[in-house]
């Protein structure tokens, strides 16, 4: 059991890295082309999903198939993910990378400028979008369509500004400019993107559109 639990841990890390690579290519682009940033930010998605590492958003949706168990994994993937990202922020500030963490800065302000409410509301629809891509890679067939939904769907929230708490913790990371109301939109975020993909999962399991 420890050691699954080790083995997990050890895949979400790897997930977090990813998002917080692909984390650094957007914020390395975004006062420029934040078009192009975005869909390249898909690399991270696509990646973790094809080398089946564990990101929580991607993950989260399927709490209501499984076993309560399976929260305890849930949980563990959080951390790993955090760990990933703090990992890739501490580098960025080793290269003293002042443009990413500028932005960063500006764009942490701008997402905490906002109440509670409406950071559940855009974390929602991020978790359906985020739902959207992972299980759209699982079950379409053809690779290149579903290599195309699932960078879409990183692109698509990106754009409209849905709220991801993973990428956003390593924003958090890089932007260093802590704060209590940080720490709770990070969870508020972290349930918003829960409930998104629960509600497409939950919906489906109903319409009996794939197998519970």
């Amino acid at each position: 059991m420890i050691k699954n639990y080790f083995n997990i841990l050890l895949k979400a890390i790897l997930a977090g890295i990813l998002i917080a690579l692909a984390g650094t290519i957007y914020l390395s682009l975004k006062s420029e082309n934040a078009i192009i940033g975005a869909f390249l930010f898909g690399f991270g998605l696509l990646t973790i999903v094809g080398l089946d590492f564990k990101l929580y958003t991607g993950r989260v949706g399927y709490v209501i198939d499984e076993k309560p168990s399976y929260l305890i994994e849930i949980l563990i993937i959080i951390i790993g993910n955090s760990l990933g990202g703090l990992l890739i922020a501490s580098f960025v500030h080793l290269g003293n990378m002042q443009n990413i963490i500028l932005t960063a800065q500006d764009m942490v302000t701008h997402k905490l400028s906002k109440e509670l409410l409406p950071i559940f509301g855009l974390s929602i629809l991020c978790g359906m979008m985020m739902y959207l891509g992972v299980e759209g890679y699982k079950r379409v067939k053809n690779d290149v369509a579903r290599t195309v939904l699932n960078i879409f769907a990183v692109a698509i929230f990106i754009l409209a500004g849905f709220e991801h708490s993973i990428a956003n913790i390593f924003y958090f990371f890089v932007a260093n400019l802590w704060t209590w109301y940080m720490f709770v939109a990070f969870l508020v975020m972290l349930l918003g993107n829960a409930v998104g993909a629960i509600i497409l999962n939950g919906i489906e399991k109903l319409a009996n559109t794939k197998k519970a």
